[in-house]
């Protein structure tokens, strides 16, 4: 099977959350955000169950189902109760009408085909049902900081003298993501034939301080580093 990232620093995941506990719960609220009754839900990409485990912990929230290609992340989500599936979302089959709530939380940075995924996300969920899609966009500045990483290959550098959080997210995530626009994602789930979308976002300030205090979600997405899209399949 092919090496994933997440499977070498599964471990240096958590513990980046965990570290950065305010940007977690402050994330985790956001995905809370639109999943009243999610009914049957299944997270594409779920990592290491960490964010579902919050979810059912402080919000009574149950995500039990998840898609995973890195191994050494599944196990982890296994341990906190969840059943996955490896494999990614492009070559995985979510299955026809099946699912009340599809999510995508963090993932659609790593996964190459969006379009694809957006697709069998459409046929998978069942008429009436939502999709959920979080993320760091291209746009914010987060992902500038990102992408200039991204580029520079190190959080080492002169570039990030006072501009970067304490502990900036782990390089080898970085190295390995692709951001886009939030009007980029909202294309492809229309292409894919999702409508109706609602907005919410987080992380209004900027990644010095956003690990200082915790923040409640607000409508729209033209301020936020971490953005949740809602979308409906209609009946």
């Amino acid at each position: 099977m092919e090496e994933y990232v997440f499977d070498e620093y599964a471990s240096k995941y958590d513990e980046w959350f965990l570290k950065n506990k305010i940007v977690l719960d402050s994330e985790v609220a956001l995905l809370a955000y639109f999943l009243d009754k999610p009914g049957r839900a299944i997270s594409i990409g779920c990592g290491s169950g960490l964010f579902e485990s919050i979810l059912k912990e402080n919000y009574g929230i149950t995500i039990e189902e998840g898609i995973e290609p890195a191994e050494g992340m599944a196990e982890i989500a296994e341990k906190r109760g969840m059943k996955v599936r490896i494999g990614t979302a492009e070559e995985s089959d979510f299955g026809d009408e099946e699912y009340d709530t599809i999510i995508f939380n963090g993932t659609p940075s790593y996964i190459k085909d969006l379009d694809s995924a957006f697709r069998k996300a459409y046929k998978a969920i069942k008429p009436g049902g939502k999709i959920l899609v979080l993320d760091v966009p291209k746009e914010s500045s987060y992902a500038m900081l990102y992408n200039l990483a991204k580029e520079v290959g190190t959080w080492d550098h002169p570039y990030f003298t006072g501009i970067k959080p304490v502990d900036p997210y782990p390089i080898e995530f970085v190295t390995d993501a692709n951001w886009r626009t939030t009007q980029e994602k909202i294309d492809l789930l229309k292409r894919a034939g999702f409508n109706d979308f609602r907005f919410a976002q987080t992380l209004t300030r900027h990644p010095v301080f956003t690990n200082e205090d915790s923040e409640e979600p607000i409508e729209g997405y033209d301020k936020g580093d971490y953005v949740a899209i809602f979308g409906d399949k209609k009946v």
